[in-house]
C-alpha cells in the first residue's frame, strides 16, 4: 500500500493567497511523485491543464467552495466552465443548511445539477463537511449523493471546524457500498494518517502534505 499511496492523493492547493508560482510548484511536484491529480480553484484550472497536459495527473477543481451556499444553477454554471478550462475531476459542496433543514430533495437536486453537467466529462466528488453534521445527517447526505449519481463522496473542505476522522470514512464507505468513491480530506498530515484512512476504505486522499505524506515526513498543514 505504502509504494502506491501517491495515486491515493488529490495534491491540494485551495488557500485564497495561492499565486502563479505556487500553482506551478504544484503541478510539478504533482508531475514528480505521480499524484492522482492536484486540486486548486477554478481561476487556475486553465494554467494547470495547461501544465500537466500529456501526464497521467488529472486537474480537479471545487464547486460551491467552502461553503456550498451558492445557487444549484451557479453551481452547474461553474462546472460547466470548469470543464471547458479541462477540469477533469470536480468537488462540489453540498447546501448543508438545506440538509439540516430535511430538504432532501433540494439536496439530491443541487448534487444533481452538478453530477448532469460533469457526467461523461468529468469525475463528480460531493463533500458532505462531516464536521458540521450529525451521524444521521452523514448517512443522509451520502445517500443523496449515491441518489444523484455523484461519483464520489467526499468528508470536508478543510475550511470549517474539522476534518477527515477514520470513524467517519467506516461509516461512509459503510453507507454508499463498495462502487461509489470515498475520499477524505482535512487535517491528513503523514504517511501513518494516510493510510488508516485508506484502510477504513478512503480511495481517494486530499492533502496539501502530498510530499511530506510521500516522504515519509510530517506536515503542519490543516488541510
Amino acid at each position: 500500500m505504502e509504494t502506491n499511496i501517491a495515486g491515493f492523493i488529490d495534491h491540494t492547493l485551495l488557500k485564497a493567497n495561492a499565486r502563479k508560482a505556487d500553482i506551478e510548484k504544484l503541478c510539478q511536484e504533482a508531475k514528480d511523485f505521480q499524484f492522482a491529480s492536484v486540486c486548486i480553484n477554478p481561476t487556475w484550472v486553465e494554467l494547470a491543464s495547461s501544465l500537466l497536459k500529456g501526464t497521467n495527473v488529472k486537474v480537479c477543481t471545487v464547486i460551491g467552495f467552502p461553503l456550498g451556499a451558492t445557487t444549484s444553477e451557479t453551481k452547474a454554471s461553474e462546472t460547466q466552465h470548469a470543464i471547458d478550462n479541462g477540469a477533469e475531476e470536480v468537488d462540489m459542496v453540498i447546501n448543508i443548511g438545506a440538509l439540516k433543514d430535511g430538504e432532501y430533495e433540494q439536496v439530491e437536486n443541487d448534487i444533481q445539477a452538478v453530477v448532469q453537467v460533469a457526467k461523461g466529462k468529468a469525475i463528480a466528488k460531493v463533500i458532505i463537511e462531516t464536521c458540521l453534521l450529525t451521524e444521521e445527517e452523514k448517512v443522509v447526505a451520502c445517500q443523496l449523493a449515491v441518489k444523484a449519481g455523484a461519483d464520489f463522496v467526499k468528508t470536508s473542505t478543510g475550511f470549517s471546524t474539522g476534518g477527515a476522522t477514520v470513524e467517519d470514512i467506516k461509516l461512509m464507505r459503510k453507507t454508499v457500498g463498495p462502487e461509489i468513491g470515498v475520499k477524505a480530506s482535512g487535517g491528513i498530515r503523514d504517511l501513518e494518517d494516510a493510510n488508516k484512512m485508506i484502510e477504513a476504505g478512503a480511495t481517494r486522499i486530499g492533502a496539501s502534505s502530498g510530499v511530506a505524506i510521500v516522504s515519509g515526513q510530517r506536515s503542519n498543514s490543516t488541510y
